[in-house]
């Protein structure tokens, strides 16, 4: 039986807790704020940046660093050790979002003892989150509670596709990071048509592409959503010139209209857990503010 449980990623600390195991936690990483009782566990992961930089300033970081052959993040294997997990959650999906796969199963190697599982997430798109919950389920003994978690979510999402079925459908731009200019890919189209909007800029699924402003121009956004990765929303404000001093930037429509949101990625959208569908509601009221009012999580997002 799985007592001990170590989770190097805010989204599968989500998950722990969500699946009712928040007793059965005794480290997280250094991002991991949710829920607010998870503060104060045992860190295992520091970076090697720092994050409170400008997205310029962090994506050259990280470049330097990936190119280097190095990890972004350091695992603190003392503590590891001194922690004894029976099951260490962790993720493959992105190299740049958590300590690497490899990293982790080389420290249980050397440093725990073989017994120890593994569990390496992989989200895509929406149904891969799901997967994911019920493979943390699986290897708790937690299938129901995850079946009774993912339907609820469901029912959730589908009350939102109901809300916004016949209603026009602005077109968005989510963006994940401003410096290089980053569309969100992912699971983000998915949630943006749940949410009743139209999204040209990525397929489901595919992982975030660079975009050049000219393409942004030429998509002419009627709606435009920031979210850089792992920011919150001070931080992503402070961001905001690497947009707004662009040439055209005034044109677009969307700020012509006064549709510029910045929303809480570090929260909700960059994190593929339970509070998904937070992120689905809070898009569905910043597209239809009227037929979706009191959908979004108080203080979720601004507008510019």
């Amino acid at each position: 039986m799985i007592e001990r449980i170590i989770s190097l990623l805010p989204s599968s600390t989500e998950i722990v807790c969500a699946l009712g195991l928040r007793e059965h936690l005794v480290g997280v990483s250094h991002e991991c704020d949710y829920p607010s009782d998870v503060v104060g566990l045992p860190i295992l992961t520091e970076p090697k940046l720092d994050p409170r930089g400008s997205s310029g300033d962090i994506d050259t970081r990280v470049r330097e660093i990936v190119q280097e052959g190095l990890s972004v993040y350091r695992l603190q294997t003392e503590a590891l050790q001194r922690l004894k997990p029976d099951l260490i959650v962790t993720q493959d999906q992105c190299e740049v979002c958590a300590v690497s796969l490899p990293e982790v199963e080389n420290a249980v190697q050397c440093f725990l003892t073989p017994d120890v599982t593994v569990v390496s997430l992989r989200p895509e798109k929406l149904d891969d989150i799901w997967t994911d919950i019920r493979r943390v389920a699986q290897a708790t003994d937690q299938e129901k509670a995850a079946e009774t978690l993912i339907q609820d979510a469901k029912e959730r999402l589908q009350k939102i596709t109901q809300k916004t079925r016949h209603l026009s459908r602005p077109r968005v731009a989510c963006l994940e990071w401003l410096d290089p200019l980053m569309a969100a890919g992912n699971w983000i189209p998915e949630l943006v048509d749940i949410a009743g909007g139209e999204y040209g800029l990525v397929e489901a699924g595919a992982h975030t592409p660079t975009l050049t402003w000219e393409a942004l121009v030429a998509y002419q956004p009627e709606v435009i959503v920031i979210t850089p990765c792992g920011f919150k929303i001070p931080q992503s404000q402070a961001d905001l010139p690497q947009l707004t001093t662009q040439p055209d930037w005034q044109a677009l429509p969307a700020v012509q209209q006064n549709r510029v949101y910045v929303a809480d990625g570090n929260a909700y959208y960059n994190r593929p857990g339970p509070r998904i569908v937070e992120s689905a509601e809070i898009l569905a009221e910043m597209l239809h503010p009227e037929a979706c009012a009191g959908m979004a999580v108080p203080g979720s997002y601004v507008r510019v």
